[in-house]
C-alpha cells in the first residue's frame, strides 16, 4: 500500500506595501476593539491626566504663580507632554503581554506581513495618544486655558507631540522586548520618564532652579518639547524649540527604531 502524502501549505511571507498596509490597520483595529473589553485601559489614558491637571492647577497654583489660572498657561503644555511620555509606555506594556501571551506566534502563522503586527499596536497607540492629549486639552480649556494662537498652532501642537511620542515609543518597544514581564516596562517607566519630566521646566521655571540644575534642564528634551508646546499653543518663541524636538525625535528614532525591530526578531 503506497502512502499518499499531503503538501504542507506555507503562507507566503512576501505581501505588497499596500497589503502590508491593510494588515497593519486590520491588527490595529483589533488593539483598539480590545478597550471594549478592557476599559481601564482608556481609564488609564483619561482619569491619569484629569488628576494631574487638577492636582497641580489647584494646589500648587496659587503657590507657583499668581493664580492658578495664570499656573495653568504655563503648565498645561508640560502636562500634556509628560503624559504623552508615560502613554508610551502602554506600547511596550501591550507589546510585553502579546509576546509572553503567545499572541505573536499566533500571528506569524497567519499570511500577513511580519512587520504588521508591530506596526498595529504603535499605530494604535498613537490613536490613544491623540485621545489622551485632546482630553488634556478640553480639561484646560474647561479650566481656564485660551489658546493664544490659532487652528494651526493647535495642529501644530498636536503633530509636534504625536511625531515625538511615536519616535520614543520605539523605546518602549525595545523594553518590551528585552523584559520578561509587562510589569517591568512599567518600572522602567518610572524609573526614567519621571526623573525626566521632574527635571525639566515642565512644572517651574528652570529660573527658579538651582544653577547647577539649569544646566540640564535647558538642554532636556521634555523641556524644549514644553517650550514648543507653549509657544504653539500660547505665545512665545517657537521655531527653535520646534526644530530642536524634531533633531531629539529623530535621534531617539534612529538609535532605538534598529535596536528594537532587531529585538522583536530575535525574540519571536
Amino acid at each position: 500500500m503506497t502512502a499518499i502524502s499531503t503538501p504542507v501549505l506555507v503562507p507566503s511571507r512576501r505581501v505588497s506595501p499596500l497589503l502590508g498596509v491593510r494588515h497593519t490597520m486590520t491588527l490595529a483595529w483589533r488593539s483598539l476593539v480590545q478597550i471594549k473589553h478592557n476599559p481601564m485601559e482608556l481609564l488609564d489614558l483619561s482619569i491619569q491626566p484629569l488628576m494631574f491637571v487638577l492636582l497641580f492647577t489647584y494646589v500648587f497654583g496659587g503657590a507657583i504663580a499668581d493664580s492658578p489660572t495664570d499656573y495653568l498657561r504655563f503648565m498645561l503644555p508640560g502636562i500634556m507632554v509628560q503624559n504623552a511620555l508615560f502613554a508610551t509606555m502602554t506600547t511596550g506594556f501591550g507589546l510585553n503581554i502579546d509576546l509572553t501571551k503567545g499572541v505573536f506566534d499566533r500571528l506569524r502563522a497567519l499570511p500577513i506581513a511580519r512587520w504588521a503586527p508591530l506596526a498595529g499596536r504603535i499605530l494604535a497607540d498613537t490613536v490613544k495618544q491623540a485621545w489622551s492629549i485632546a482630553l488634556l486639552l478640553a480639561i484646560g480649556m474647561v479650566l481656564g486655558f485660551r489658546i493664544g494662537t490659532g487652528p494651526f498652532g493647535v495642529i501644530g501642537a498636536f503633530a509636534l507631540l504625536l511625531a515625538f511620542s511615536l519616535a520614543a515609543a520605539w523605546i518602549s518597544v525595545l523594553v518590551g522586548v528585552l523584559v520578561s514581564e509587562p510589569d517591568k516596562v512599567q518600572i522602567f517607566g518610572f524609573m526614567v520618564v519621571f526623573p525626566l519630566t521632574f527635571t525639566s521646566n515642565i512644572f517651574v521655571p528652570t529660573e527658579s532652579m538651582p544653577g547647577w540644575l539649569q544646566a540640564w534642564v535647558k538642554v532636556n528634551p521634555v523641556s524644549t518639547l514644553a517650550d514648543a508646546l507653549r509657544g504653539l499653543l500660547v505665545s512665545g518663541p517657537e521655531s527653535g524649540p520646534i526644530i530642536t524636538s524634531l533633531l531629539w525625535g529623530l535621534g531617539i528614532l534612529v538609535v532605538f527604531a534598529p535596536l528594537a525591530v532587531r529585538a522583536v526578531r530575535r525574540r519571536v
